[in-house]
């Protein structure tokens, strides 16, 4: 079970790379247009990520707080994703 494990624990490692990458390229959009590889790299990270967090939003929409929106499905996808690598790797 610890080659399971571990094969699990390094995939769960790479979709938490790629939340955060999403996250530092949405934040990167907002501050305006780079260059379009920047682009291209955020359509990836959202077309890999949002088949996790898409199920959530439908169940725990953003919470709007003025005229801020704060996605916690994002959060709740990345927190859970950590729990279960770390179950991953003990086992």
């Amino acid at each position: 079970m610890g080659l399971i494990g571990t094969l699990v624990g390094y995939a769960l490692t790479a979709f938490i790379l790629l939340l955060v990458a999403r996250m530092i390229l949405d934040w990167a959009a907002l501050a305006g247009r780079g260059p379009a590889w920047v682009g291209r790299a955020r359509a990836f990270t959202r077309a890999t990520t949002e088949p996790a967090i898409a199920p959530v939003r439908r169940v725990v929409p953003p919470v709007r707080a003025g005229g801020i929106g704060f996605d916690l499905a994002f959060t709740i996808v990345f927190f859970v994703a950590l729990v279960l690598r770390s179950i991953a790797f003990a086992l």
